[in-house]
């Protein structure tokens, strides 16, 4: 099935989804491209997760004319899928118009948050390799998992990220994304419309081999939805209406300088109908 039969599938699907909510809005911004426009950093534990929590840069690169790349910082524990889940993130960054970075032959091993006190030199080795991508692509917005997000691999890319930082001394924002476990101080809620959100699960429909195992993608509208449902109050505050729209993802941004956390970004809502910037990542 082509690309665009299957984003027209998806766009039917979520269609229908979003009158279960009573149909709200569906509303997307005029692309405003900037002269100089960023470079964001996808930092993925795992092939998939560039699709999963991918609106934000999604939106920046439609919208503003961003690059995007997706570091594969592993390819998965199974050795004898590595190369086929290469081969899928491939075709799925394809999709969203991102670009892919491979991190060694076989992306790193054993990134898990208790790595550097188990094999020091080991974790050195990982945190040297980030920082010499951190330094060659001076991104202006880097993704990684947050601290608590419950799987071995996504805690450790935290930590890898956040060492390999310090070590650049890079200013960046950073958002802290989220999926097996939901963070508890959020500050951006994005929407992304039906056509971006069509997107976004064609591309993870691309991940065959995870998908047989395990149809995520099918529950991935869901997951989006409920965003909104704690969105509308841990970003708008306690007892604040929730946005009118179907879908969202949830980030935590924060300012680094000199490769330290410096500040977190204001509480805001990124509706679809106005277009994000680099303005949009301003403290």
């Amino acid at each position: 099935m082509s690309l665009d039969a299957d984003l027209a599938r998806w766009r039917e699907h979520l269609s229908r989804f979003a009158a279960l909510l009573g149909d709200p809005p569906d509303r997307s911004a005029t692309p405003a491209p900037e002269r100089a426009p960023g470079h964001c950093l996808i930092f993925a534990p795992h092939p998939d997760d560039e699709c999963i929590v991918g609106a934000l840069p999604l939106r920046l690169q439609q919208e503003a004319g961003w690059r995007v790349s997706n570091v594969a910082v592993t390819l998965g524990s199974n050795a004898e899928r590595r190369e086929s889940r290469w081969a899928e993130l491939q075709d799925a960054c394809a999709v969203l118009g991102f670009d892919c970075i491979r991190v060694g032959a076989e992306g790193l091993s054993d990134v898990r948050a208790d790595t550097a006190e188990r094999q020091p030199r080991l974790w050195q080795v990982h945190v040297d390799t980030i920082a010499a991508l951190l330094a060659k692509h001076r991104p202006a917005l880097v993704l990684a998992p947050h601290a608590l997000d419950d799987n071995p691999s996504h805690r450790g890319v935290c930590r890898l990220v956040t060492e390999a930082l310090a070590v650049t001394q890079l200013d960046t924002v950073v958002g802290h994304t989220e999926f097996w476990s939901t963070q508890a101080a959020p500050n951006a809620l994005v929407q992304t419309s039906i056509a971006d959100t069509a997107r976004l699960i064609a591309a993870l429909e691309r991940h065959a081999g995870e998908i047989e195992r395990n149809p995520y993608h099918l529950r991935l509208p869901a997951f989006l939805a409920d965003a909104v449902r704690r969105g509308g109050e841990l970003v708008l505050g306690a007892g604040e209406a929730v946005p009118d729209f179907a879908f969202a993802t949830l980030y935590r941004l924060v300012a680094y300088r000199a490769g330290q956390p410096a500040a977190e970004l204001p509480r805001r809502v990124f509706a679809a109908d106005r277009a994000l910037s680099s303005a949009s990542l301003k403290p």
